[in-house]
This record gives structure tokens, sequence and C-alpha cells, in this order.
């Protein structure tokens, strides 16, 4: 018997899925990489933001070249193990790419890199999920915007559509009792992450941190220090990481 059509699945998503050709594409990228750039460092990013992460590859286009999305597959394209790297002792560097991480490859040194990533951070809104690294507390009485002034009468419906206990009172918004829009340690709600950008509390930082690198033999040291257990003094990892707001949400990019 023919089969229904009625049964047909039809996606409505535009996303393909990474197949084995991407997969690939993406191990060949890293290793032709590896031919043409003399470091590669492993970083992590806590609250992307995708402009300011673009204005920083295109900065660094002429000298190093960023890569992310599947830290498996970088795993495999450097090498998990002493038997497969793709270097000497650059398995050690595959095993910290791993959680929210991407590796860079550049001939810039470790402090030119760490520099240009400091001057990218920028303070953002905290999104849907983040967790809060204060307590923002809204006072009963007149409601007041980011810059002090009353709050638009407009938006009343909107602070009460989020939970906020409000009413207008010739015009102005009163808010009936005091209102948490987050509290530190927890979860940021979506209604809470709409107040927050209402009322200008911006909450979130786009910073990139350097866990580790690998240095050709050719290229001197870049840190002192290396990995435990490590019998190569071209990896190295370093002592900064990023704070416990780590919960950047990635896209799938690659340089």
């Amino acid at each position: 018997m023919p089969k229904s059509r009625r049964d047909k699945v039809i996606a409505l998503t535009q996303t393909k899925k990474k197949d084995r050709e991407w997969k690939g594409g993406l191990i060949e990228q890293i290793r032709e990489a590896l031919e043409q750039y003399q470091s590669v460092f492993v970083f992590r990013c806590a609250n992307l933001r995708n402009n300011a992460f673009k204005e920083l590859k295109a900065t660094l286009a002429d000298s190093s070249r960023f890569f992310m999305g599947s830290n498996k597959v970088m795993q495999v394209a450097l090498g998990k193990g002493p038997e497969d790297e793709q270097r000497d002792g650059l398995h050690q560097l595959a095993e910290h790419v791993r959680g929210h991480a991407g590796v860079v490859f550049t001939n810039l040194t470790k402090e030119d890199v760490e520099s240009a990533m400091a001057k990218y951070e920028v303070s953002d809104y905290a999104r849907t999920g983040t967790v809060a690294r204060e307590t923002i507390v809204v006072e009963k009485g007149p409601v007041h915007g980011p810059h002090g002034g009353l709050m638009e009468h407009t938006l009343e419906p909107t602070l009460r559509k989020n939970g906020m206990p409000t009413k207008l009172n010739r015009g102005v918004i009163e808010l009936l009792a005091d209102h948490a829009l987050c509290k530190e340690g927890e979860h940021i709600s979506p209604q809470g992450a709409i107040l927050l950008r209402l009322f200008g509390h911006e909450l979130a930082t786009f910073k990139m941190d350097l866990l580790c690198g690998w240095v050709s033999a050719s290229s001197g040291s870049i840190s002192s220090g290396s990995i435990s257990g490590s019998n190569s003094p071209r990896v190295s990892r370093f002592s900064k990481s990023l704070g416990s707001d780590d919960n950047s949400h990635w896209d799938n990019l690659r340089g």
C-alpha cells in the first residue's frame, strides 16, 4: 500500500547537519594551519558576542586564524594521543579543548594575543540562563529608568507582563512592592533578562582568556611552566582562568 503523504515529515529549519565532509574539511584546515603558523593557543570565552569576536578576527586576520565549533573534531585534528599527534607534545594541548573552547593559530606572541583579546572585552546585557553576578532589586514606589528619570508610562504593560507588580498613577509608573530582577548566583529568567535590559543593567562581559599553548621548536619559548606530565618544553599552561560566570553561547563558527 502506498505511503500516505500525510505522514511526510517536513523540516522547518534551514540548518544543515554537520556531515563527514564538514568534519573532514575542518580537520584538513586545522592541519594546514599547523604548517602556516608558529604557535597554537587554546582559549576559553565568557559571554560570547559575535560582533566583538568578528572584529577581533578581522584585526588579527593577517597573523592569526581562529577555529571553533566542534571540540571532538578539533581534538582529532590536533591528535588525541602520542600515537596520532601532529606535532611533538600537541596531544597535551588537545586535552584542554573542551567546554566553551576554541583554538587560535598565530605568529604572534602570547602577550600580543592577550593584548588584542583584552581590547575587545565588552559589557553587554545578560542573556537568559546566565548566572547573575549580583542581586538587582527595584524598590517600591515610582519607577525610574536607566538614566535616573521617571520611566515612560508606555512601558508599564511591559513591566507588568514580565512579573513586576505595577500600576499607573497619574501617568507615573508605580511599583507596588520591591521586585528582584535577578539574584546573585541564580540563573537569570527570560523575564529577568528583559527587565535588566529595560533598566540598563549590563551584567555580562565578553571576555577571552588563553588557557594553554604550543610553539614550534624554531620559535623559542612562549611561557614558563609546562603542563603537568609534559616532556615537551613547547607546551605550556597559563595560570589565568575565567570566572564562574562562563556560560557563553557558542555559535558553530570556523575561522
